[in-house]
């Protein structure tokens, strides 16, 4: 993932938050479903996971993409929020991504949570009692 355009770091991280549990259902570490990093993180320049996992747990907790609540709705933030942006709420599915810029960060993370919900939608129409899990 090489690409100055993209981001100078040929690195990314990748949290995806468990839709069925939100802030008031778990702590943030037990709502993780999944991550994934490339390359190996022992080859990174910063700590992307670190940057993932905050952008992720900033749209986790106010619903909302990081870019909206530090742009639109900066009273949402608190003493220790992220101010990346790369985190995205999509109706209840939250990705948090980092390790380009952060305009393709949540580019990243959008396209796996509209990934994710076409998903759910595809096994919801194929499922016969309608569940999508």
């Amino acid at each position: 993932m090489q690409s100055d355009f993209v981001g100078d770091s040929g690195c990314l991280h990748i949290v995806i938050m468990d839709p069925a549990l939100g802030p008031h259902d778990a702590a943030f570490e037990d709502a993780i479903l999944y991550e994934f990093s490339l390359p190996d993180p022992k080859d990174w320049d910063a700590d992307y996971r670190a940057y993932a996992r905050a952008k992720a747990r900033l749209s986790w907790e106010t619903g909302r993409d990081g870019h909206v609540v530090q742009a639109l709705e900066p009273y949402r933030l608190r003493a220790g929020d992220t101010n990346l942006w790369g985190g995205v709420a999509l109706g209840g599915i939250v990705v948090g991504v980092s390790g380009a810029q952060p305009w393709f960060d949540e580019a990243f993370a959008g396209c796996i949570a509209h990934c994710l919900r076409a998903l759910a939608k595809h096994r919801a129409q194929a499922t016969p009692d309608g569940l999508a899990i």
